[in-house]
């Protein structure tokens, strides 16, 4: 559905052309100090405006609406909406019956009955990554001795990733990439075996960003190509340290005290300006389809405050859960 979490429990709300989107967090810690100002660097980040993104711009001005009292989370559910305020929704008039290749819309219209809104892709658009990224501000408060930081370390297979946009500026596509993100200062114990596993929560809430289509851990695939003992992190201290981070800072589904390591792979903006044949369901015939809008030449250019939004929305929910366990066994 559109919550996650235990604990620290998100639920995302809106549509891309819809009035607003936002998000409502329930179980955030009371005495957490919150501003409007608190969410500026990481929404910054996320924003349109350089090249390779859309043209359209959005004050994205957060407004908090419920479980805030004077400059302070009060512990009931904290609200934070944004107003859509830059929309052209009759450059999708078309999409109803015409769905766009590598978009949702086909499957949205199937599942709704034929009631999504399709306008921008509507629930499935990347524009509800805005109250994600807000939420992981909030999450960044509570496991605020954490150091989350993740970057684009390769778009469209160059790891210059300057040039690369500008091929696909000149060539008129879209390009993906490849986001690391590396968690530094984490606790051992955090995660539990199997389903619950550090790895799983992460992959869950990461596979709930637009566009993403892959993950990995530490060596990720390249530890298929390795034998055991290269793959193997030697432990060198008894906080758990290794020499070397092939296993990304989890054992066993579990944290082991080292820094933990993943990258994900962000694809191809699914809109581009080259005609694409699609289904005319409304006729039942193939058609051309020239997609109209405004979209990114490279959308993973905007994911590292999302992934590290993300990542934070996990962590805050295992950190409290494990202050509750220890709570409990005291």
């Amino acid at each position: 559905m559109n919550t996650f979490g235990r604990l620290f429990r998100v639920h995302i709300f809106g549509e891309s052309h819809g009035k607003a989107v936002g998000v409502t967090i329930d179980g955030c810690p009371a005495g957490i100090p919150l501003s409007p100002t608190d969410f500026e660097a990481d929404l910054a980040r996320r924003k349109s405006g350089a090249k390779g993104t859309t043209p359209r711009k959005e004050s994205d001005k957060p407004e908090l609406m419920t479980g805030i009292f004077e400059g302070k989370t009060t512990g009931a559910p904290l609200t934070i909406l944004f107003r859509n305020e830059n929309v052209q929704s009759k450059d999708y008039s078309n999409l109803k019956n015409s769905p766009r290749p590598g978009h949702a819309d086909f499957v949205a219209q199937q599942k709704f009955g034929g009631f999504a809104d399709y306008r921008g892709g509507g629930h499935f658009s990347g524009r509800l990554t805005l109250p994600l990224t807000a939420a992981g501000v909030v999450a960044k408060k509570v496991c605020e001795k954490l150091k989350i930081q993740a970057r684009l370390v390769e778009t469209g297979g160059d790891s210059d990733i300057e040039s690369a946009i500008d091929r696909a500026i000149e060539q008129n596509q879209s390009i993906g990439g490849i986001v690391e993100c590396r968690i530094a200062n984490l606790p051992v114990g955090l995660g539990e075996p199997f389903f619950d596993s550090v790895e799983s929560l992460l992959s869950h809430v990461v596979f709930a960003i637009p566009a993403i289509k892959g993950i990995e851990f530490g060596a990720g695939f390249q530890a298929a190509r390795m034998t055991g003992a290269e793959h193997n992190d030697n432990i060198v201290s008894t906080e758990g340290k290794t020499e070397t981070n092939h296993a990304g800072g989890i054992n066993g589904g579990i944290t082991n005290g080292n820094e933990l390591v993943f990258r994900v792979a962000v694809k191809p903006t699914s809109s581009v300006s080259t005609a694409q044949n699609t289904m005319n369901l409304q006729k039942g015939e193939v058609e051309a389809l020239k997609i109209e809008g405004r979209h990114d030449r490279c959308i993973a250019l905007r994911v590292p405050p999302v992934l590290e939004a993300a990542t934070a929305i996990v962590l805050a929910d295992l950190m409290l859960l494990e202050q509750k366990a220890r709570r409990v066994i005291t």
